[in-house]
């Protein structure tokens, strides 16, 4: 059907590649670009031989230029954007200047200011629908499948939905004392941030880790969990009819916290530049380099993740309550895709997303958050490719 070109060579995007590739019928033609060839080429290798024709490139998303030759040359009928957020805006540029549909899974972030938020993104809208290109944002699990989820509730289960709980559980174990499952950088950043969530109309804003609940997650039991900021937050706030509050929880174990909070206090994490040996270098990024790439976890972890939505709301004026959740095994993950279950759930929704924009389900020229887009489509996908969805009418809320 058509060709895709994906920025990116990381966990996420060897996950989205894989499922592109299984996905022959749609992806008969994918590009893999990122900084490092050689990267792209070995996977390019390990997945040669199938129907999907697979290409590789170097290129820097940092450069706007070299990114718009890249598509004039290759002419994607897609790019799908798994390089870092700071990248975002670049690679749409790029899109807009070829006209070509734009996919991500997470919002933009500026390098130098440890704030996420979808205004920059979103500022891009009307040029997009100008040059008649769809740019989905958040096409991941967390920005992604929860708001397919909440669309979903909304379409079938509720007229209004006024509490939304977001839970993002990972009882997998890698056996390090201390690593993260996804770019230690952009994870670290966003765990140190300032927790915030939304409550009649506005932000209230909390101290990092200062909420804790314990919840007991179906097929993983009873994890400690904190409130953090989260994007998506900010679109399903304006997008979910009657909505009066909406929270984000992820779970950490202590081990966990306890080493972040001695870094923290180091000033390991700290994006603030420093002089080392008349060199300038910023303490996070050289705590990235000494940690293990989450990419190598995916052999060592066992466990599961649990990610999902409840919702309160009424429906034909009586109050109920919906829980939508997914459960992701990290071996068999690894088995699938050599990778562990958090690039996963985030690799296989960026595939589906894209896919859906490629085949015209999912078009409208502008910018849109996933939520935004029938779910219909996305919900039965999830179940084809790998992440199937379980539902529970009676469930634990949070705050009995």
């Amino acid at each position: 059907m058509g060709k895709a070109l994906i920025i990116g060579c990381g966990g996420v995007a060897s996950v989205t590649i894989h499922k592109c590739c299984q996905n022959s019928e749609v992806f008969e033609e994918i590009m893999i670009a990122s900084r490092t060839k050689s990267k792209c080429d070995a996977l390019k290798k390990k997945l040669d031989g199938g129907k999907t024709i697979i290409h590789t490139a170097q290129v820097d998303a940092d450069k706007t230029e070299e990114l718009i030759e890249l598509i004039h040359g290759f002419k994607p009928d897609v790019v799908i954007n798994l390089a870092l957020p700071y990248q975002d805006l670049t690679i749409m540029d790029a899109c807009l200047a070829t006209k070509t549909h734009y996919i991500d899974t997470a919002n933009y972030e500026p390098l130098d200011a440890a704030k996420f938020e979808y205004k920059w993104q979103w500022e891009y809208k009307e040029k997009f629908e100008k040059a008649g290109i769809t740019a989905l944002l958040g096409s991941g699990f967390d920005p992604g499948v929860t708001g397919v989820f909440s669309a979903y509730a909304q379409k079938h289960y509720f007229d209004e939905i006024h509490y939304l709980d977001i839970l993002d559980a990972n009882a997998g174990d890698h056996g390090y004392p201390f690593a993260t499952n996804f770019n230690p950088e952009i994870n670290i950043r966003e765990v140190t941030a300032n927790g915030s969530y939304w409550e009649n109309g506005e932000w209230i804003e909390t101290e990092p880790m200062e909420i804790k609940r314990v919840y007991n997650f179906p097929q993983i039991g009873e994890k400690d969990m904190y409130l953090l900021h989260h994007e998506e937050l900010e679109s399903l706030a304006l997008n979910l009819n009657g909505i009066k509050r909406i929270r984000f929880f992820m779970t950490f174990g202590q081990s966990y916290i306890t080493h972040l909070k001695c870094l923290e206090n180091v000033g390991m994490t700290s994006i603030e530049p420093i002089l080392y040996n008349g060199m300038e270098i910023v303490p996070l990024q050289f705590l990235k380099a000494v940690l293990p790439d989450p990419a190598t976890l995916g052999p060592r972890t066992k466990g599961k993740t649990n990610i999902g939505c409840i919702f309160k709301g009424i429906k034909d004026g009586i109050e109920k309550t919906y829980y939508v959740y997914n459960v992701c095994d990290h071996e068999e993950c690894y088995r699938e895709v050599e990778s562990q279950a958090i690039s996963y759930t985030t690799g296989v929704p960026a595939m589906i997303g894209a896919m859906l924009v490629m085949n015209g389900t999912w078009q409208k020229p502008g910018v849109y958050n996933i939520e935004e887009f029938d779910p219909d489509p996305f919900m039965d996908a999830l179940n084809k490719w790998g992440l199937p969805w379980v539902e529970d009418f009676a469930p634990e809320l949070v705050d009995e």
